[in-house]
């Protein structure tokens, strides 16, 4: 039986990106553009598929991954739709309903970051694992948590970047967080690492660069020792720009053995497999996509779909 044809979009703060395939390594078609207003933007990734299904045909289903923060409730009435973003004027946008309506095909949507955790739990760093963590460290911070197969979601999808994390001593930096100040995100994300040290964390040079990726190593630990402690992850699988930069995994590694404190004692949390980079990089997201639409694409099948409206996430 050959792989269902699929839809994908990784609807990003700053770009979209639209492909058509079934897997990372097999793609047919694939657009990038900029994250304009909300009704351009949308129309642009819908002509993508309109134009490929005449020319290849359609897809079975499309996966959206989204930036957040995103209504996921099944059954609500604003599902699919964007919550108060900090992105101009895509606030209360419907996401979601717009693709399904125009393409006339089931629709399956989350994270952007839930979608990338789908991504690699299929085919990058959490292959073959069913309780796992894919955190972001970008611009911000952002986390998804796969426990048993599922993605967790419940009143809303997690937001592991506003967690709270001791500040280290002599630390006067007080974040760059517009809600919370000093989070995890306020104190780690990209772009509290520039607003610290006055340059993007991809300029940092010699003893500077030393200094923040000392600081930031001790930052992400405080973080993802939460994160252990709650989720209790198989793997911890880490993306986005800061995560890039070299040398960070190995102080990281060893930032969150002290941080565990040698509690509870499995030899698994200091191995190198616990903490590593992500596998999938720029496709992580896409790949999500990919999942998301075989989700929707498999639900359709056992309950036929009606055209009402797109369906939510998906397993890993």
């Amino acid at each position: 039986m050959s792989a269902p044809r699929l839809g994908s979009i990784e609807s990003g703060g700053t770009k979209f990106v639209c492909l058509v395939g079934s897997a990372p390594d097999r793609i047919e078609a694939e657009i990038r553009f900029p994250t304009g207003e909300p009704g351009p933007t949308l129309a642009r990734a819908i002509a993508f598929f309109q134009e490929t299904a005449a020319e290849t045909g359609p897809v079975e289903a499309i996966g959206i991954a989204s930036f957040g923060p995103l209504e996921l409730r099944p059954g609500h009435a604003e599902f699919g739709h964007l919550a108060a973003t900090p992105k101009p004027g895509w606030s209360g946008v419907d996401v979601a309903g717009p693709v399904s309506a125009a393409l006339g095909v089931p629709v399956g949507i989350d994270t952007d970051v839930n979608g990338a955790a789908l991504g690699e739990g299929r085919w990058g760093a959490a292959r073959g694992l069913d309780t796992y963590v894919y955190l972001t460290v970008g611009t911000g911070i952002g986390g998804g948590a796969v426990i048993g197969g599922k993605v967790v979601s419940g009143l809303v999808h997690t937001e592991m970047g506003h967690l709270t994390v001791p500040r280290i001593a002599g630390d006067a930096f007080p974040g760059s967080c517009p809600f919370h100040g000093d989070c995890w995100e306020g104190l780690a994300g990209g772009e509290a690492m520039g607003a610290r040290w006055g340059t993007p964390a991809e300029e940092l040079t010699g003893e500077t660069l030393r200094e923040a990726l000392r600081l930031e190593a001790a930052y992400l630990a405080a973080g993802l020792r939460n994160i252990v402690y709650t989720t209790a992850p198989q793997r911890i699988v880490i993306g986005g720009g800061v995560a890039e930069l070299a040398g960070l995994f190995p102080l990281l590694r060893a930032e969150l053995a002290a941080a565990l404190a040698g509690y509870p004692g499995l030899p698994e949390h200091e191995a190198a497999e616990f903490v590593v980079p992500a596998r999938l990089g720029r496709l992580a997201g896409p790949a999500g996509g990919l999942v998301l639409a075989e989700g929707a694409a498999a639900a359709a099948r056992q309950r036929p779909w009606s055209g009402a409206g797109p369906s939510g996430g998906t397993e890993a």
